[in-house]
């Protein structure tokens, strides 16, 4: 086969006419800077605005698949909620760094803690998401994703004060909600107990209600599970039904010790 017939097939099975991966690389350098305009003293805020804007506009044309969706008239909204935003993340990061006894300032949450990082993007693409412009704020948080080992569907519902220690290996499903005041620890997913496409319009990931902490490891299931208010979680345990409030719940190891073997 000559290459023009390599060339030829390669085209032919090129099947999706909107798969532009200049996307991707676009909405990880729009988060990026939205991340600098919020949080960096030296970025000038009203200077980068403007920039943001514009490259909204661009993400809006490559993202906006459908004509009757106007997805860059979005910006407004959105530019209106980012104070909001950042009051929010705030608290987050005064969160981290009460509970957290080796955080040694503030700074050092925001500069070095993956786990503020995470929290952060996910804020900034659930306001996306939840104006109906779907595919960047996946893309931010799979970014995150990507820089912190932390997945968190920009489709869940999560309060104030969140603190995720450590991060590595968090997962958070799109139907999750987390109330208020909530510890999570690495590794801890908060996920489906059935995996089928039918599923989409349902509940399918627990509920967290408010001062809740959950340690490494721990495996939450279910849309209809609810975690009571003031529980605690132990870390490893694997949890398919609800727990009522002011609940501790703890994976019980089997220890079994090997006989001694004479000689």
């Amino acid at each position: 086969m000559d290459q023009q017939a390599i060339i030829d097939k390669i085209k032919q099975h090129k099947k999706q006419p909107n798969l532009r991966f200049a996307l991707k690389e676009k909405v990880e350098l729009f988060t990026n800077k939205l991340f600098y305009t919020l949080f960096d003293i030296d970025t000038p805020v009203a200077e980068n605005l403007e920039t943001l804007k514009a490259d909204f506009e661009v993400l809006a044309k490559l993202a906006c698949w459908e004509c009757e969706k106007p997805c860059g008239k979005i910006w407004n909204g959105y530019l209106e909620s980012l104070p909001r935003i950042l009051e929010s993340l705030n608290l987050d990061a005064e969160a981290i760094m009460d509970c957290d006894p080796a955080s040694m300032s503030i700074e050092e949450v925001y500069l070095a803690y993956p786990g503020f990082y995470a929290i952060a993007i996910y804020r900034l693409s659930h306001e996306l998401y939840k104006a109906g412009f779907p595919l960047v704020p996946r893309l931010m948080t799979e970014y995150a994703h990507s820089r912190t080992g932390v997945d968190i569907n920009p489709g869940a519902r999560i309060g104030k004060s969140f603190f995720i220690d450590h991060a590595t290996g968090v997962v958070i499903g799109e139907s999750a909600i987390i109330k208020d005041n909530v510890k999570i620890y690495q590794g801890v997913t908060l996920g489906a107990l059935y995996v089928a496409k039918d599923l989409k319009q349902t509940k399918r990931h627990p509920t967290i209600e408010n001062n809740v902490t959950i340690y490494a490891n721990a495996t939450i299931l279910g849309g209809e599970t609810v975690i009571g208010q003031n529980s605690i979680i132990g870390g490893n345990a694997w949890i398919t039904q609800s727990v009522p409030p002011n609940s501790k719940v703890f994976h019980t190891p089997k220890i079994k010790i090997k006989p001694e073997i004479n000689g």
